[in-house]
């Protein structure tokens, strides 16, 4: 799952960033205003994570103009504990949720869970396919209660398949969730990943099939 962090605070936003790497999200991060606009409008993320204190801009202009050019992603508000109104005001602009400064990492990672699965319309926190399951919770995957031992990346995969099973999955969509716009991706990374996800998973779960020159779909067993 791809989230975009929007954060001027250096110190905080790495915390943030591996905070939410260990959970298993890709990050992108910007420190503006107008280039969490610019970026939020061409890519697609799962997630906003959007601090109203901005350099150049007023957090809550921001949350304005991404609604009003219709971007439906989920954006987590971070405010300061006393800026009730900011809360409020960022809850009626068109936030699906907050968080008050200062915050516990895991409760960064549960609200981003929480809203990223409400945002795809799968509000279980596991996901289930024949005799496979990924909790989302604790990243954990098992075929018929048979714990399967995935990379971050490789996880990624899965979650982004499970999440649309028996439906065509192309490759720009899941190279968009598995990497950010930072990552060197070589033009086969994604046939890597999804190899050693058909390895690991093996014969007895759901298989993934190959959509030549579309990308891949999860089929049910």
């Amino acid at each position: 799952m791809r989230v975009l962090i929007v954060e001027d605070d250096c110190s905080l936003a790495r915390g943030m960033e591996g905070s939410m790497a260990s959970a298993g999200f890709a990050l992108d991060r910007v420190s503006s205003g107008e280039e969490a606009i610019e970026v939020a409008l061409c890519e697609p993320y799962n997630l906003i994570v959007l601090d109203l204190g901005l350099p150049d801009m007023d957090g809550l202009e921001v949350l304005s103009t991404l609604r009003r050019k219709e971007v439906q992603t989920p954006i987590l508000i971070l405010t300061a504990r006393h800026a009730v109104n900011d809360r409020i005001e960022g809850l009626d602009r068109g936030a699906d949720d907050y968080l008050t400064k200062p915050f516990h990492p895991r409760e960064l990672q549960s609200r981003a869970r929480a809203l990223v699965r409400r945002g795809l319309g799968t509000p279980d926190p596991v996901l289930r396919v024949g005799p496979l399951s990924l909790d989302r919770s604790t990243r954990t995957v098992a075929i018929n209660q048979s714990i399967v031992e995935l990379r971050r990346r490789e996880l990624a995969v899965l979650e982004t398949l499970m999440g649309r099973p028996g439906k065509v999955v192309t490759r720009e969509c899941l190279t968009a969730e598995v990497f950010n716009f930072s990552d060197a991706v070589a033009p086969n990374a994604l046939d890597v990943y999804v190899g050693r996800l058909r390895r690991k998973l093996g014969d007895a779960s759901p298989s993934i099939r190959t959509i030549r020159g579309l990308g891949y779909m999860l089929e049910g067993n």
